[in-house]
């Protein structure tokens, strides 16, 4: 199918990432899955191992790496999407927030380098591939990027607000070239990470009185990688039932 547009896809091995894959396979988009984690039956797409690869995005070579087997896979195609949905949120040992006082230096970059660094790295690493497709970048931040949370730490929740930046800058670079950036700001959605304690949250917070569903996440990414969103560049949109009001 020498027309099939192409999605590359970091974060894909659950929750938000599971829910993504479907609406653009369903049509008829080929999926690069991109996870430290294996490939493993229950994974949602039909492709299999064929089109996942494991990248640790904590770990510079290995985006190097990485980056350079999405590019051979592609055999000189182009990429019209790429989903930067991984991202890492340290906790302490009893399940608390890490703040800036128990954070030390490691946990600092580790969390930088998957939130914030490996995104400026596939854009740059994968830039002719995006050219070519007239891509589309979303980037997953976070509630948390703009304002405390109870659960998310300090080094979560600053990674987020520069991967916002981050967006706005590749938006103003790359759109001339005919990529688009855009972010997503997803607050409380029904994943297996969320943190004990949220109940309490969806009940004085959030207008809507219901957790977020993952499918409702990947809707509002495929459509940003859509013709309908095609004057769309450098937004933050939230995806919170109204939290951040």
């Amino acid at each position: 199918m020498p027309d099939r547009r192409t999605l590359v896809l970091t974060g894909a091995s659950r929750g938000i990432g599971h829910a993504t894959v479907k609406p653009f396979t369903a049509a008829g988009w080929r999926v690069l899955t991109v996870s430290r984690r294996p490939w493993t039956p229950g994974c949602p797409w039909a492709e299999g191992e064929e089109s996942h690869l494991r990248m640790d995005l904590s770990d510079v070579a290995d985006v190097a790496r990485g980056v350079a087997d999405i590019r051979a896979r592609l055999k000189g195609g182009r990429i019209e999407a790429l989903v930067n949905n991984a991202g890492i949120s340290p906790k302490r040992p009893d399940g608390r927030r890490l703040g800036a006082l128990d954070t030390d230096y490691e946990t600092w970059m580790k969390v930088f380098h998957v939130n914030l660094f490996s995104v400026a790295l596939l854009a740059r690493g994968l830039f002719d591939e995006l050219r070519a497709g007239a891509a589309t970048i979303v980037n997953v931040t976070s509630i948390a990027g703009s304002r405390v949370h109870p659960f998310a730490g300090v080094a979560y929740a600053t990674s987020k607000a520069a991967l916002a930046a981050l967006t706005r800058e590749l938006a103003h670079e790359f759109g001339p070239h005919g990529i688009r950036a855009n972010a997503i700001a997803p607050g409380e959605i029904d994943t297996s990470i969320l943190s004990p304690g949220t109940d309490a949250i969806v009940r004085e917070q959030i207008p809507l009185h219901r957790l977020g569903k993952p499918e409702e996440v990947a809707s509002t990414i495929y459509f940003l990688c859509t013709g309908g969103a095609s004057y769309i560049n450098g937004a933050e949109i939230h995806i919170d039932g109204g939290q951040q009001v």
